[in-house]
């Protein structure tokens, strides 16, 4: 029975996703330390060092469905890594004569991590691909809003206006990013590991450089310029940048709650009968994407530091560290998936209530645009003074109930100085967006997708 919940039947349908599952589960990880040990006879085939024979019965020998798990398991209870009996099973399934040059050369660690890497490597393709799906999602969005006027808000209060397709650019333009990153990534995360022994390739003699180099075009791996067993940094910086792409949908989901409260009520996820629903209370409807993009981005963060860690590697090879690194990469590769695929579902079908958002603007009688006002003022009374004058306008008109527009009227100072017409169109909110389309701009262009 699992006990992480992202592993069992029922709960797991809330975290992670059956793909990334099968990509990052215990089957794919012995699957691919059996191409690695097919790749290297292959390797060594082409070197003269093992015969083609034997390289060709080895390939087809290294079929994970072939194993004996129960076997399996018992020797890995005895050594502590499945590699020595995996190597056991895979010699004898190649046969007597093939089966003398199964593992030539090559380290425990060697297999191990460089089946770790395949499997990152189709992981990030999992991630690639949701990603894409995220960010066309929110650039369709702020595309469509971007005139779509709605309070801004610092700590919570309203603050100055901004339309929506603004806050959705200020989520898309991260995820942006993350791809970049992802990118960048690649190259110093999706490595061969193949150092032998000590890392020194001692056993092949003056061709270890050469089997590594032919390894490394057997799996379509990065080379790196010396070994990395305990050297842990491009696995620990895969994991940190699962860490960074939840944080950034984290944003996303955090706002996106935050806006669905009954009281604001300006966005709703995407709606499907039951979906977020009380067992009690017949009329909920439950931010449940957002609740989960937060529920696993936690549980990948948890993990950074595990990770993290697990870079003290003593000597030539580690004593515990490494052991760390299994129970965190998969998890943090599922969960961030899972999460993923939520923000998916807002990218996709997000609500949008344009009135209600303009209502909510409207709602503190132009006190929102107490800046612009200020500003306008400045130029006549001096900025400090200004201030003073709409701060005092400002509780004026809470005080009494009253849009701002009139309790500045009230002010002899401000009548002095601003018609009415001029108040008027300084508490406009539409006329006190700033730079927000050249933003929004900016970040559709980054896709090639400006208006």
């Amino acid at each position: 029975m699992p006990v992480n919940p992202a592993d069992s039947p029922v709960l797991g349908a809330l975290y992670g996703t059956d793909a990334m599952r099968t990509v990052m589960g215990e089957m794919a990880w012995l699957q691919h330390m059996l191409d690695v040990e097919a790749a290297l006879a292959r390797a060594q085939a082409r070197l003269g060092i093992v015969p083609a024979e034997a390289a060709r019965a080895i390939t087809e020998a290294a079929r994970a469905e072939r194993l004996d798990l129960p076997a399996l398991a018992a020797a890995t209870r005895n050594t502590g890594y499945p590699v020595v009996g995996l190597v056991k099973q895979l010699s004898a399934l190649a046969g007597p004569e093939a089966g003398r040059w199964t593992h030539w050369g090559a380290t425990t660690q060697d297999i191990m991590d460089t089946a770790v890497v395949l499997q990152m490597r189709d992981g990030f393709a999992l991630l690639e691909a949701e990603l894409a799906a995220v960010i066309a999602g929110l650039a369709r969005m702020a595309e469509a809003h971007r005139g779509t006027l709605m309070a801004g808000r610092t700590h919570l209060q309203h603050a100055l206006p901004v339309t929506f397709g603004y806050k959705v650019a200020v989520w898309l333009s991260p995820l942006i990013t993350m791809r970049e990153r992802l990118a960048q990534l690649r190259p110093r995360a999706l490595r061969l590991q193949f150092g032998g022994a000590a890392g020194t390739l001692a056993s092949l003699g003056p061709q270890g450089i050469a089997v590594q180099r032919e390894l490394g075009r057997e799996l379509d791996l990065a080379l790196p310029d010396i070994p990395w067993h305990v050297a842990r940094d491009g696995i620990a910086e895969a994991v940190c940048w699962l860490g960074l792409l939840t944080g950034t949908l984290s944003k996303l989901a955090t706002d996106v709650m935050l806006l669905m409260q009954t009281e604001v009520a300006e966005v709703a996820e995407p709606h499907e009968e039951g979906r977020g629903g009380s067992s009690t209370m017949p009329q909920k409807r439950n931010p449940i994407a957002c609740e989960y993009i937060l529920a696993q981005t936690r549980g990948v963060q948890a993990l950074v530091p595990q990770m993290l860690a697990a870079m003290a590697q003593d000597q030539e090879r580690g004593t515990g560290p490494w052991q760390a690194e299994p129970l965190a990469v998969g998890q943090a590769f599922l969960l961030a998936h899972g999460a993923l695929t939520q923000a998916r579902s807002i990218a996709e079908g997000l609500t949008v209530d344009a009135v209600r958002m303009r209502r909510n603007l409207d709602s503190t009688g132009g006190l929102i645009m107490s800046e612009h006002v200020m500003m306008g003022l400045a130029p006549a009374l001096g900025r400090g003074q200004a201030h003073h004058v709409v701060h005092h306008a400002c509780d004026v008109a809470l005080e009494m109930g009253i849009p701002l527009a009139d309790a500045l009227l009230r002010d002899e100072q401000v009548a002095a100085k601003l018609p009415r017409a001029e108040i008027e169109r300084l508490t406009d909110p539409a006329g006190y967006l700033g730079s927000t389309e050249a933003f929004i701009d900016q970040v559709l262009a980054r896709l090639g997708t400006a208006a």
